[in-house]
Protein backbone atom coordinates (compact mmCIF):
# COMPACT_ATOMS: atom_id res chain seq x y z
CA UNK A 1 0.00 0.00 0.00
CA UNK A 2 1.28 3.07 -1.19
CA UNK A 3 1.27 6.21 1.72
CA UNK A 4 -0.72 8.64 -0.31
CA UNK A 5 -3.46 5.93 -1.30
CA UNK A 6 -3.68 5.56 2.35
CA UNK A 7 -3.94 9.22 3.32
CA UNK A 8 -6.86 9.83 0.35
CA UNK A 9 -8.59 6.70 2.16
CA UNK A 10 -8.20 8.29 5.55
CA UNK A 11 -9.38 11.51 4.49
CA UNK A 12 -12.72 10.37 2.27
CA UNK A 13 -13.74 8.63 5.48
CA UNK A 14 -12.96 11.40 8.11
CA UNK A 15 -14.91 13.59 5.57
CA UNK A 16 -17.90 10.73 5.20
CA UNK A 17 -21.39 11.39 6.80
CA UNK A 18 -22.87 7.83 5.93
CA UNK A 19 -20.76 4.87 5.61
CA UNK A 20 -21.97 1.96 3.92
CA UNK A 21 -19.54 -1.62 4.66
CA UNK A 22 -19.87 -4.45 2.56
CA UNK A 23 -17.94 -6.99 3.92
CA UNK A 24 -17.44 -10.53 2.15
CA UNK A 25 -15.37 -14.05 3.02
CA UNK A 26 -12.27 -12.59 2.17
CA UNK A 27 -12.11 -10.68 6.17
CA UNK A 28 -13.17 -13.76 7.68
CA UNK A 29 -10.49 -15.46 5.72
CA UNK A 30 -7.98 -13.96 7.91
CA UNK A 31 -9.62 -15.33 10.83
CA UNK A 32 -9.02 -18.94 9.49
CA UNK A 33 -12.87 -19.44 8.67
CA UNK A 34 -12.99 -22.10 5.92
CA UNK A 35 -14.77 -20.85 2.63
CA UNK A 36 -17.82 -22.81 1.14
CA UNK A 37 -15.62 -25.20 -0.62
CA UNK A 38 -12.66 -25.02 1.71
CA UNK A 39 -14.84 -26.76 4.40
CA UNK A 40 -15.90 -29.97 1.87
CA UNK A 41 -12.59 -32.11 2.90
CA UNK A 42 -12.18 -35.07 4.43
CA UNK A 43 -15.74 -37.20 4.67
CA UNK A 44 -17.30 -34.42 2.62
CA UNK A 45 -14.62 -33.86 -0.03
CA UNK A 46 -17.09 -36.09 -2.38
CA UNK A 47 -19.75 -33.69 -2.18
CA UNK A 48 -21.01 -30.85 -4.71
CA UNK A 49 -22.32 -27.81 -2.69
CA UNK A 50 -25.57 -28.03 -4.71
CA UNK A 51 -26.17 -31.22 -2.53
CA UNK A 52 -25.52 -29.69 0.77
CA UNK A 53 -26.87 -26.13 -0.02
CA UNK A 54 -30.33 -26.26 -1.23
CA UNK A 55 -33.90 -26.54 -0.27
CA UNK A 56 -34.62 -29.31 -2.34
CA UNK A 57 -31.12 -31.85 -0.93
CA UNK A 58 -32.37 -31.24 2.54
CA UNK A 59 -36.18 -32.28 1.69
CA UNK A 60 -34.32 -35.18 0.09
CA UNK A 61 -31.51 -36.26 2.94
CA UNK A 62 -32.37 -34.13 5.79
CA UNK A 63 -29.60 -35.96 8.04
CA UNK A 64 -26.96 -35.61 6.24
CA UNK A 65 -27.35 -31.97 5.15
CA UNK A 66 -28.34 -31.13 8.84
CA UNK A 67 -24.69 -32.68 9.86
CA UNK A 68 -22.77 -31.14 7.08
CA UNK A 69 -24.06 -27.76 8.82
CA UNK A 70 -23.21 -29.14 12.20
CA UNK A 71 -19.49 -30.03 10.83
CA UNK A 72 -19.56 -26.20 9.51
CA UNK A 73 -20.51 -24.79 12.82
CA UNK A 74 -17.73 -26.73 14.85
CA UNK A 75 -14.95 -25.22 12.12
CA UNK A 76 -16.06 -21.93 12.72
CA UNK A 77 -17.09 -21.87 15.96
CA UNK A 78 -13.10 -21.99 16.46
CA UNK A 79 -12.61 -19.10 14.77
CA UNK A 80 -12.04 -15.56 16.56
CA UNK A 81 -12.59 -11.97 14.98
CA UNK A 82 -8.82 -10.42 13.63
CA UNK A 83 -8.23 -6.35 13.89
CA UNK A 84 -10.30 -5.93 10.58
CA UNK A 85 -13.32 -6.96 12.56
CA UNK A 86 -12.11 -4.90 15.56
CA UNK A 87 -11.80 -2.01 13.30
CA UNK A 88 -14.97 -1.89 12.04
CA UNK A 89 -16.76 -2.42 15.49
CA UNK A 90 -14.44 0.93 16.43
CA UNK A 91 -15.37 3.08 13.24
CA UNK A 92 -19.38 2.49 14.15
CA UNK A 93 -18.56 4.27 17.56
CA UNK A 94 -17.21 7.00 15.35
CA UNK A 95 -19.38 7.98 12.26
CA UNK A 96 -22.98 6.66 11.30
CA UNK A 97 -21.99 3.58 9.08
CA UNK A 98 -24.26 0.55 8.08
CA UNK A 99 -22.41 -2.60 8.12
CA UNK A 100 -23.61 -5.26 5.70
CA UNK A 101 -22.25 -8.68 5.13
CA UNK A 102 -22.04 -11.53 3.22
CA UNK A 103 -20.57 -13.68 5.93
CA UNK A 104 -22.62 -15.83 8.09
CA UNK A 105 -20.00 -16.77 10.83
CA UNK A 106 -21.50 -13.87 13.43
CA UNK A 107 -18.23 -12.53 13.51
CA UNK A 108 -18.82 -8.93 13.31
CA UNK A 109 -20.68 -8.86 16.16
CA UNK A 110 -18.31 -11.25 18.40
CA UNK A 111 -15.69 -8.11 17.77
CA UNK A 112 -18.35 -5.67 18.81
CA UNK A 113 -20.52 -4.50 15.83
CA UNK A 114 -24.39 -4.01 16.23
CA UNK A 115 -27.09 -4.31 13.86
CA UNK A 116 -24.89 -5.96 11.50
CA UNK A 117 -26.87 -6.80 8.30
CA UNK A 118 -26.57 -10.59 7.34
CA UNK A 119 -27.44 -11.08 3.64
CA UNK A 120 -27.28 -14.67 3.91
CA UNK A 121 -28.25 -15.55 7.25
CA UNK A 122 -26.50 -16.77 10.08
CA UNK A 123 -25.14 -20.43 10.36
CA UNK A 124 -25.33 -20.73 14.29
CA UNK A 125 -29.35 -19.61 13.32
CA UNK A 126 -32.33 -21.85 12.79
CA UNK A 127 -35.53 -21.55 11.67
CA UNK A 128 -38.46 -23.94 10.69
CA UNK A 129 -39.11 -25.54 7.56
CA UNK A 130 -43.11 -25.57 7.13
CA UNK A 131 -43.57 -24.49 10.41
CA UNK A 132 -47.00 -24.73 11.83
CA UNK A 133 -46.00 -21.09 13.44
CA UNK A 134 -46.37 -22.57 16.65
CA UNK A 135 -43.54 -24.12 16.52
CA UNK A 136 -41.43 -22.21 18.90
CA UNK A 137 -43.69 -22.76 21.99
CA UNK A 138 -42.43 -26.17 22.35
CA UNK A 139 -39.31 -27.71 22.89
CA UNK A 140 -38.40 -29.22 19.60
CA UNK A 141 -37.86 -33.11 19.68
CA UNK A 142 -33.83 -33.43 19.32
CA UNK A 143 -33.03 -35.37 16.06
CA UNK A 144 -30.83 -35.06 12.96
CA UNK A 145 -32.73 -32.15 12.39
CA UNK A 146 -34.99 -31.34 15.17
CA UNK A 147 -38.43 -31.71 14.74
CA UNK A 148 -41.42 -29.36 15.67
CA UNK A 149 -43.24 -31.53 18.63
CA UNK A 150 -46.63 -30.01 17.77
CA UNK A 151 -46.34 -30.89 14.37
CA UNK A 152 -43.13 -32.69 12.68
CA UNK A 153 -42.09 -29.88 11.28
CA UNK A 154 -37.99 -29.98 10.59
CA UNK A 155 -35.42 -27.40 11.97
CA UNK A 156 -33.58 -26.16 9.25
CA UNK A 157 -30.26 -23.84 9.18
CA UNK A 158 -31.00 -20.02 9.22
CA UNK A 159 -28.63 -19.65 6.41
CA UNK A 160 -29.66 -18.64 2.09
CA UNK A 161 -29.79 -21.83 0.30
CA UNK A 162 -29.12 -21.34 -3.67
CA UNK A 163 -32.10 -20.48 -5.24
CA UNK A 164 -33.14 -18.83 -1.95
CA UNK A 165 -34.34 -14.95 -1.95
CA UNK A 166 -32.20 -12.60 0.03
CA UNK A 167 -33.96 -12.05 3.73
CA UNK A 168 -36.26 -9.37 2.93
CA UNK A 169 -35.47 -6.96 6.05
CA UNK A 170 -32.25 -7.51 4.85
CA UNK A 171 -31.98 -6.83 1.24
CA UNK A 172 -33.84 -3.35 2.16
CA UNK A 173 -31.43 -2.31 4.50
CA UNK A 174 -28.79 -2.94 2.27
CA UNK A 175 -30.26 -1.58 -0.58
CA UNK A 176 -30.82 1.77 1.72
CA UNK A 177 -27.68 1.52 2.32
CA UNK A 178 -26.27 1.77 -0.79
CA UNK A 179 -28.68 4.41 -1.96
CA UNK A 180 -27.89 6.67 1.05
CA UNK A 181 -24.20 6.80 1.45
CA UNK A 182 -21.32 9.26 0.49
CA UNK A 183 -18.94 6.62 1.17
CA UNK A 184 -18.86 2.99 0.35
CA UNK A 185 -16.25 0.31 1.79
CA UNK A 186 -16.07 -3.11 0.40
CA UNK A 187 -13.90 -5.16 1.91
CA UNK A 188 -12.60 -8.96 1.06
CA UNK A 189 -15.19 -10.05 -1.71
CA UNK A 190 -14.70 -10.73 -4.90
CA UNK A 191 -17.69 -8.98 -6.30
CA UNK A 192 -18.98 -11.95 -8.17
CA UNK A 193 -22.41 -13.10 -5.94
CA UNK A 194 -25.05 -11.04 -6.71
CA UNK A 195 -27.38 -9.12 -5.25
CA UNK A 196 -24.65 -7.96 -3.05
CA UNK A 197 -22.43 -7.26 -5.63
CA UNK A 198 -24.91 -4.72 -7.46
CA UNK A 199 -25.00 -2.45 -4.12
CA UNK A 200 -21.23 -0.74 -5.06
CA UNK A 201 -22.08 0.26 -8.18
CA UNK A 202 -25.51 1.46 -6.36
CA UNK A 203 -23.59 3.88 -4.49
CA UNK A 204 -21.39 4.96 -7.42
CA UNK A 205 -24.48 6.11 -9.13
CA UNK A 206 -25.42 8.22 -6.64
CA UNK A 207 -22.35 10.15 -6.30
CA UNK A 208 -20.93 7.90 -3.11
CA UNK A 209 -17.28 7.04 -3.34
CA UNK A 210 -15.84 3.20 -3.30
CA UNK A 211 -12.71 2.15 -1.92
CA UNK A 212 -12.43 -1.84 -2.20
CA UNK A 213 -9.60 -3.88 0.37
CA UNK A 214 -8.87 -7.28 -1.02
CA UNK A 215 -5.38 -8.78 -1.26
CA UNK A 216 -6.85 -9.95 -4.91
CA UNK A 217 -8.21 -8.10 -7.61
CA UNK A 218 -11.88 -8.74 -7.68
CA UNK A 219 -14.52 -7.65 -10.10
CA UNK A 220 -15.54 -4.36 -8.08
CA UNK A 221 -12.20 -2.67 -8.95
CA UNK A 222 -13.70 -1.22 -12.04
CA UNK A 223 -16.23 0.54 -10.13
CA UNK A 224 -13.91 1.51 -7.31
CA UNK A 225 -12.41 5.00 -7.04
CA UNK A 226 -9.29 3.75 -5.01
CA UNK A 227 -8.22 0.31 -4.73
CA UNK A 228 -6.77 -1.19 -1.62
CA UNK A 229 -4.17 -4.32 -2.25
CA UNK A 230 -3.88 -5.26 1.30
CA UNK A 231 -5.50 -7.98 4.00
CA UNK A 232 -8.51 -6.45 6.02
CA UNK A 233 -5.96 -6.73 9.32
CA UNK A 234 -3.55 -4.60 8.64
CA UNK A 235 -5.43 -2.34 6.09
CA UNK A 236 -8.56 -1.22 8.44
CA UNK A 237 -6.98 -0.80 11.92
CA UNK A 238 -5.00 1.93 9.97
CA UNK A 239 -7.67 4.32 8.43
CA UNK A 240 -9.41 5.57 11.44
CA UNK A 241 -8.59 5.96 14.90
CA UNK A 242 -8.32 2.67 17.28
CA UNK A 243 -9.64 2.83 20.98
CA UNK A 244 -6.20 3.24 23.01
CA UNK A 245 -4.28 4.27 19.97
Amino acid sequence: MENAALSLARGWIADARQIFVLTGAGISAESGVPTFRDALTGLWARFDPEELATEEAYRRQPALVWQWYQHRRELVSAAQPNPAHYALAALARQKSITLVTQNIDGLHQHAGSEHVVELHGNLFANKWLDGCGRCDTVPPIPGDPPHCALCGAMMRPGVVWFGEDLPRVARFRADHAAETCDLCLVVGTSGLVYPAAALPGVAKEIGARVIVVNTQPSALDETADLVLSAPAGECLPMLWQQEGA
